[in-house]
């Protein structure tokens, strides 16, 4: 089990507080599809449909339920349906967005791109600097994701002028740290993988600062800053275990142990890896048991 579970969108809130009603069975579509309750997402959607099969949010919602159903025809149906019913910029952003996240669920790359580009055309109009922020994140994942790492980095650092917070900030560090890290860039990672770090330890989560330590370490260690690498790696395993958090325990057991076989401690290594492995066994995780053997089957 990680530490917290973390949920990154903040689309649904940004959403209901916008200045119009939106309709009490709209609503609850989209919370209920927010927490992963596609039955009582999908019975909402027909309430509030039945009632009125013009409700732009609804349509929205019933939009989503057909993309999580790989439905994409389905979804766009809904989604452009809702469209003729927006009447200001704010609400085509949301349209934009949601198309475009259909289109990169369903694998269509470069028109979830263009979606996402005619979002920040609409959240630009609007002055919504979050709604514009979210579609170049989304960008720059996609061009990541497609190993188009020098795009991705151009994204990213414009997603980072956006930050609205330290919240923020951490995530779009981490973002351009592991980009840099793709392109052998290690010294200007660490440089942005520390931002990150402090970012995650005054506003993040404990799954965020978790994280953020572990790569810090991993960062460290590549550029044989030993030292700091195993200081900043003890500190966040001795925190797991205090928080209860066995899978970042085991996560950075097997960062330190990179670090160990670095300093020509073969021993030690192997120790922490049998370590992270039976954390995995005991917690019949078999996500980070995947994890631990891919990152470790060519280290002996």
């Amino acid at each position: 089990m990680k530490l917290q579970i973390t949920l990154t969108s903040i689309f649904i809130s940004l959403f209901f507080n916008h200045v119009y009603a939106i309709s009490p069975d709209a609503a609850d579509c989209n919370k209920a599809f927010e927490h992963g309750d596609i039955t009582m997402a999908t019975t909402a959607a027909k309430k509030a449909l039945g009632i009125d099969k013009n409700d732009r949010d609804a349509l929205i919602c019933q939009g989503r339920l057909l993309s999580a159903k790989d439905d994409l025809n389905g979804a766009l149906a809904e989604f452009k349906a809702a469209d003729e019913f927006s009447t200001d910029a704010f609400d085509k952003t949301v349209i934009a967005l949601v198309m475009g996240h259909a289109y990169k669920a369903a694998k269509q790359l470069p028109q979830a791109i263009s979606s996402y580009q005619q979002a920040i055309k609409f959240a630009q109009t609007a002055k919504h600097k979050g709604f514009e922020r979210m579609s170049l994140v989304a960008i720059g994942d996609i061009y990541f994701q497609d190993k188009q790492y020098t795009q991705a980095l151009e994204v990213f650092t414009s997603a980072n002028k956006l930050d609205a917070n330290d919240n923020e900030r951490g995530e779009s560090h981490e973002k351009i740290a592991l980009t840099y890290h793709e392109l052998n860039q290690h010294d200007l990672a660490l440089e942005s993988q520390l931002r990150a770090y402090f970012m995650h330890e005054k506003a993040g989560t404990l799954d965020q600062y978790a994280h953020s330590s572990i790569e810090l370490g991993r960062y460290y260690t590549i550029e044989k800053n030993y030292a700091s690498a195993e200081r900043i790696l003890n500190k966040v395993i001795n925190f797991a275990k205090k928080q209860g958090g066995a899978y970042f325990e085991a996560k950075g057991s097997v960062v330190l142990a990179q670090l160990k076989l670095a300093m020509g401690d073969t021993s030690s290594a192997k120790d922490l890896i049998a370590h992270a492995k039976l954390i995995a066994k005991n917690t019949n995780d078999k996500t980070l048991d995947e994890e631990i053997n891919k990152e470790t089957q060519h280290l002996f």
